[in-house]
Order: structure tokens, then sequence, then C-alpha cells
């Protein structure tokens, strides 16, 4: 489940990198054919990548081999723990996406059934490698691989040709396969608001390569541009589809009168190469740390170390375990202290508590609590070859490492390291760590669109009723040059007002961003914190309903993080609810020019 995550993740990180990359570098210039493989690359990208992992192996000395071998008599006892209701989050995420998932996925399959009802018991016309429908309904124009639907009463016949010279570049380059794999993906990551966006880029450059080639076939460029001009919005249209009817109208004439880009920018694409390797370098190198092989000789000469064992046994009297104490301070300089000892009947050791320090401070506990008489335990002193000296406190199991509390038959051994004096008190409990606080996306308003003065605005021509008298057409084609003159005065505003809009939003985007790296960092070391705290407690109290309490209350942060994800998409959501708004804007002033 986790694997999954990390894959979702990795995959929405790198379809973001792709597309702020086109968004920033890419956006304006004229290499749309370019920008269209760029944009199919990203997705590629964006799934394969994350698939590839390099595994690095680092080479580690071998750990030292203990040759005293645990006893089968004293396997832990299973200890019942109480039962708690925990909602297992991961599969309430996994809940949520696949009725996202499903939810998009049925739109998708709805907008293929509307296709087909368009289709459906048409008169079909073959040309070439085109298939031409001709149809009644008030539809846009739209082409879906070779078929080319259109309702020609609704066009004259100049218009319908530059529609249908629109249309057969995009069944040509089989623009199609595009739309769909872009709406493939926006089902895939639906929860990414950013695919939104990208699908939205890859449809608008494919309209800036139909126009671009059509513009090339046909003998009247600006009567390609009048038609754009007149037909800007239609009601009805097929979304799986490559329609003619698009918005950001003003875009697409500005860059099909753009000039060609220079060749030098080409390097813009090359740009996002060193992202990958960052990426790969960050993400895609797993470090796997694998023991050397040694020979049997060097595993026997590392063996040989010299030990001793002072052993405490059920009948060990007070006088044999102040000898141990004595012992130890004289041959080892270690500091140990007997407590807690408690006899029954039959005088035998029923409980003890040993604990042991050396002079740089290290210490160790063992003790043994139950009602019947214990079982053989001790102190081991292992001496090096460099002369270095370890302790290990023993049962008649084995040595025992200071993790978790044991039960062994009807007694609890509890083994652990303690600090020195000079350090903290063992026994005070772990400050549990403070969450980070998530930022808040930037907020503001947009600028207004530039105020419009519509009784000094020009009026555009009217259309001679006749195309084919060619004294009006010339008479008409001067007026629509000096209407195209003054108009012009009007584009400086409008093109300084949607420059503002960007640069204000992309450095909102630029500021949350860099924002949002630093919470997923402290996020990390907030996760990496509380997992140390939570081992802290349990192993300070040795209770397993204080652990428990510490992933409760870890789990309560992880809700109020989720909480602040809410949060975060919320945010998203108003950012697009404003970009629309900026959108509806220029639409909406495009129209007035047009209306005046």
């Amino acid at each position: 489940m986790e694997a999954l995550f990390i894959f979702i993740a990795k995959s929405s990180g790198l379809i973001v990198l792709f597309y702020f990359a086109y968004f920033l570098l890419l956006r304006k210039e004229t290499f749309f054919n370019s920008n269209r493989w760029f944009l199919l690359l990203g997705l590629v990208t964006s799934v394969l990548l994350p698939l590839l992992v390099y595994t690095k192996i680092v080479w580690v000395d071998p750990a030292p081999i203990q040759n005293i071998s645990y006893s089968s008599a004293y396997l832990p006892n299973t200890i019942a723990l109480e039962e708690t209701f925990e909602i297992n989050w991961n599969l309430v995420l996994i809940a949520v996406y696949i009725i996202g998932f499903s939810a998009f996925l049925i739109k998708f399959a709805l907008d293929f059934y509307s296709l087909s009802s368009v289709l459906k018991g048409q008169k079909v016309q073959q040309q070439a490698d085109f298939k031409f429908i001709d149809i009644n309904e008030n539809i846009a124009p739209f082409s879906y691989f070779d078929y080319i639907v259109y309702n020609s009463s609704m066009y004259s016949a100049t218009e319908l040709e530059n529609i249908i010279e629109h249309e057969k570049v995009h069944s040509d380059q089989n623009h199609t396969i595009d739309v769909l794999i872009s709406r493939l993906f926006c089902i895939l990551f639906w929860f990414n608001p950013i695919i939104w966006f990208y699908k939205k880029a890859i449809i608008q450059n494919l309209e800036f390569i139909a126009d671009c080639e059509a513009a090339k076939k046909l003998s009247d460029k600006k009567a390609y541009q009048y038609t754009l001009l007149k037909i800007t919005t239609h009601e009805s249209c097929v979304s799986i589809t490559n329609h003619f009817y698009q918005s950001l109208i003003k875009k697409r004439i500005v860059m099909l009168n753009k000039n060609q880009s220079k060749k030098r920018n080409y390097w813009k694409y090359y740009a996002i190469v060193p992202a990958l390797v960052v990426f790969v370098v960050l993400f895609q190198i797993k470090t796997i740390a694998q023991e050397k092989k040694q020979s049997q000789k060097e595993i026997a000469k590392k063996d040989i170390k010299l030990k001793e064992i002072y052993k405490i046994h059920k009948n060990s009297s007070d006088q044999d375990l102040a000898a141990i104490v004595e012992k130890l301070k004289a041959d080892h300089n270690i500091d140990a202290v007997i407590s807690d000892v408690k006899r029954n009947a039959a005088n035998e050791l029923i409980s003890i508590k040993v604990a042991i320090k050396k002079d740089d401070n290290e210490a160790q506990t063992i003790q043994v609590e139950g009602n019947e008489a214990i079982k053989d335990c001790g102190i081991v002193i292992t001496t090096e070859d460099d002369g270095s000296k370890n302790i290990n406190l023993t049962t008649d199991g084995g040595p025992r490492e200071p993790k978790e509390p044991m039960v062994m038959e009807n007694h609890r051994i509890i083994v652990r390291d303690v600090q020195a004096e000079d350090q903290e008190d063992p026994t005070a409990s772990p400050v549990p760590p403070t969450p980070p606080t998530p930022p808040a996306f930037p907020s503001g308003a947009l600028p207004a669109p530039p105020a419009m003065n519509r009784s000094k605005m020009p009026k555009p021509p009217v259309v001679p009723a006749n195309p084919k008298d060619k004294t009006a057409m010339k008479n008409f084609e001067k007026e629509m040059s000096e209407f195209e003159k003054k108009m012009k005065a009007y584009e400086p505003d409008m093109t300084a007002y949607e420059k503002q809009v960007d640069e204000i939003m992309s450095q909102r985007e630029i500021v949350y961003g860099e924002e949002m790296k630093k919470y997923e960092l402290a996020m990390d070391k907030y996760s990496a914190d509380m997992e140390k705290y939570s081992q802290d407690t349990y192993q300070k109290s040795g209770d397993t309903r204080e652990y428990e309490k510490n992933m409760r209350r870890y789990q309560i942060d992880m809700k109020l993080r989720e909480k602040e994800m809410k949060q975060y998409e919320k945010e998203m959501k108003q950012h697009e609810k404003e970009m629309k708004q900026h959108q509806k804007e220029i639409i909406l002033y495009q129209k007035e020019t047009r209306r005046s």
C-alpha cells in the first residue's frame, strides 16, 4: 500500500515539474510540434521513471557473531493486549481515490456515448483519407480520428473551408490520441490540480498547430482570422474530440501572427534534464548495505575473546552476591549494585535487581520479578583484542539487549540501558514533538481588466452581401485594414493586463511551492521525531499501554495533518476559481470588443 502511495506521489511530482517547465519556458514559443511531444513525453515519463530504481550496494564489515545460543526453554509467552478500534487511513485514502477515479471514468464513458449518438446513422462522405459527416444538429464542428463532423448550414462557404482545413490538420496528425491520453491521465490523477492545467495546455497547443498548418494551406490568411473572431464560443461540443470552437481566441490569433521563434531557444527543452537527474538521485537510487564475506580464519580470529561470566543462581546467598560485587570492582573497575532481593520460604531468590556501571558512566540494569524461584542470570564481561571491555547482562536463555520486556514462565524480566548520573533522569517522560503548520496559498485579489470606452471604439466594416463583387470586397478589405489599425490602440492595455496577472500568479505559485517544500521536510522530521519519541517512552516505561497511548496521539496528529491537507485542497480550488474568473473577464472583454 505504501509503495502505491509513493508511486502516485512521484508521478504527480513529475507532472508538476513538466507543466511548470512548459509554462515558464515554452508556452510563448512557436515550436508547436516540439511542444506537443514535450508535453506527451512528460506524461509518459511521470509513469515510467518512478518504476526505474537503481540499486546501490554498500559493502560493510559484518557484525560480530555471538557464540552463546538462546535456550528454547525460555521462549516469551504470549501477552494479551487490550483490543482497540483503529481506522485504517490507508484504506480510507484508497476508497476516496477509487470513488473519484470511478466518477471520472463514468464521465469518460458518457462522453463516448454522446459521440456515438452524434455519429450513429449519419451519412458519411469519403474523400481521400477523411470521412466527412454533414449533420443537422446545432453542434460545434469537430474531428475524431479520420471523421470530420460539421453543420454546413451554419456557415458561409469561406468559413466552412477554413473550418474544414483546420479539422483536417487535427485528423491528419492524429491529435485525437493526445486528447484521449490527457483525459486518461486526468482520470488517473484526478486529485492533482495541475493535471487539469496540463490537459488544457495540451489541447491549446494542438489548436496552435492546427491554426498554423491550416493558415499555410489557405490563400486568404486574414479570412481565417476573421473566422476565428466570428466563431468564438458554442453551447454544444463533444469533449473527447478536437472541436473548432475554443476559448482563448486572442492567444490563437497572437500565436498565428507571431514571428517564428529563434532556433537557439531550443535549449529550453533541455532545461528539464538537470531536474530529472536530481529527481533520480534523490528518489530513484536505493542504497543497500551488504556484509562482506569473510573467511573462516578471519571469523575464528575475531571470535577469540576472553569472557568471564558471573552467574546468579536461585540459591545464591547474600555473601555470594556481595562477592560478585567485590570481584567486579577489583578485576574490572565495574560498580555493581544489587537490590530488591526477595526470597521464598525455601530461601530461594524470587526477585532481584542488578545495576552495573563502568567508569565511563555507561550503565545497564536487569530486574527479575516473580513468585517462584528465579532461573540463572548473570553478568558477562567480554574483553576485546584491543583491551576494551563490553558488558552484557544475561538470563539463562542468553545475553539480553536493552529492548522490550520479556516474560519467562512466571517471571517478568526487564533489561535496559540507563544514562549516567550527569544525564537526564531516566524516569522522566520525553516531551512529544510538535507537528509543523502547513503554509497557506498566497491570497489577494487580481487586478481588474482595463475599462473600455465604447463610444470611442471603432465600428467594424460590414461584409459585402455579394462576396464575388471585387470592387466591394476591395473596399471592404481597405476598411478592414483601417479598422485593425484603430483596434491596435486597445491592444497594449489588454496585453499589459494579461502580463500583470500572469506575473502575479507565477510569483504566488513560486512562493507557495517553496513553502510546501519546507513543510514536507518539516513533516518528515516530525514523523521521525514521533517514532523516536514513542520508542523512548516505551523503553523507559516498559509499558505497552504507554506505547499505545503515544501511537494514538500520533494518529491524532495525522488527522490534523489530513485536515490541513484538505485546507490546502480548498486553497487550490480557490486558486483555480480565481483563474477561471480571470479567463471569464478576458472573454467578456473580447465579446464587448466584438460587440462594439
